[in-house]
């Protein structure tokens, strides 16, 4: 069955996620904070099981104009809810309206639960009251100057937990942001790689991950499994090729480092988990003390903002030691994330390029520094 879908994402990393959907064989329309994409229930597998920088995979499954509750009742009512909804299965309703004649975002949500719940008791012959003690299957009602839209998450928990990370130390980048911004980067897996403050991992183990192959969502589960008409060996078989399809004959130059070895052993934990443990030299080292006889390579960091230290003062010290460390290294491009908008006056050199991206609510700027490597990629 063919099915419309989104993915959704963090704001700034559209094109990313779009690109990967290409990538991915799918026909993709692109709009702000989601990709629309058509698929059959094995291309729900494939984009949940593959897709490193969005969110989540959702189904949209009606779109109706609804100037009424009543309208709203029977469009929802008329949705075989029944191919998603086993008898017992939790399905707790989200909404949001947005310059809609139904602006009562609670009235939106409790219809809309009262007509599923109407067309599941005719469905499975109940009279009584859904138990929802089963599996949670999330429904979003959204409401925009009168047009309804229907989702059901097919992801479950963001698909940002990979099932790697065992624990995260401080203030973490997200597995999917860290995965976008490598993607921003011309990174290859022949490049060196340096992700100079680790903390927990989380941007040397994605780059890792995306130079051998590996399908970030290969160790979790996902909302689909428990859909009604869902069969497991699909997803049985989509792991089983995923498995074969890993690049296991490469040899990686990947760096972690940190001036914290708490961090590192943490690190090494994470890297153990997500099978990549070989692939990543972490060493306790700080910036400044960072050289290097290799070429054309890439860094992504991810320094304190000052916030989140609450010492500015201190963050810009270590600004500068990035400068000291990395401006002369010339064959290689260099990518810092930080909110910060001073950052280059302390780094000490003006970027190529600046990417405005949110973290979670933060507004942070990608400062892109190109190299010049001495061959051509």
């Amino acid at each position: 069955m063919k099915y419309q879908l989104i993915a959704t994402m963090a704001a700034g990393f559209e094109s990313v996620v779009n690109q990967e959907l290409k990538a991915l064989g799918f026909t993709t329309q692109s709009d702000n904070g989601r990709i629309t994409f058509e698929g059959d229930e094995h291309d729900i597998i494939k984009a949940n099981l593959w897709l490193r920088t969005a969110d989540r995979v959702m189904i949209v499954v009606k779109s109706f104009k609804a100037t009424d509750f009543t309208m709203l009742f029977d469009e929802i009512n008329a949705i075989p809810w029944e191919n998603y909804l086993a008898m017992d299965a939790h399905f707790p309703v989200t909404g949001r309206a947005i310059k809609s004649k139904l602006h009562s975002v609670p009235d939106v949500q409790a219809i809309s639960k009262k007509a599923i719940v109407s067309r599941l008791q005719d469905v499975y012959h109940r009279r009584t009251r859904l138990p929802e003690t089963g599996a949670t299957t999330k429904i979003d009602v959204r409401l925009l100057k009168d047009q309804a839209e229907i989702l059901i998450d097919t992801t479950g928990d963001s698909l940002f937990k990979r099932g790697y990370r065992i624990d995260h130390g401080g203030a973490p980048l997200k597995e999917n942001f860290a995965a976008g911004l490598i993607a921003l980067t011309p990174y290859r897996a022949n490049d060196p790689f340096l992700d100079p403050m680790t903390g927990s991992g989380t941007i040397a183990i994605e780059a890792a991950m995306k130079a051998r192959n590996i399908a970030p969502g290969l160790k979790r589960h996902f909302a689909f499994e428990q859909f009604a008409s869902f069969d497991p060996q699909w997803l049985a078989d989509a792991r089983e090729n995923a498995r074969a399809d890993i690049k296991n004959d490469l040899e990686l130059m990947i760096m972690a480092n940190d001036i914290d070895q708490n961090m590192i052993d943490l690190a090494k934990l994470n890297a153990n988990e997500a099978g990549v443990l070989h692939d990543i030299q972490f060493k306790q080292l700080a910036v400044k003390d960072f050289k290097t006889d290799l070429d054309n390579g890439i860094i992504v960091a991810n320094p304190p903002y000052g916030k989140r230290l609450n010492d500015q003062t201190k963050a810009r010290e270590i600004y500068k030691d990035m400068g000291q460390a990395f401006i002369p290294l010339k064959t290689w491009s260099k990518y810092i994330l930080t909110s910060d908008l001073e950052f280059q006056t302390y780094y000490g050199q003006r970027a190529t390029k600046r990417r405005k991206l949110y973290n979670g609510y933060l507004r942070t700027d990608l400062f892109q520094y190109w190299g010049k490597p001495t061959y051509k990629k």
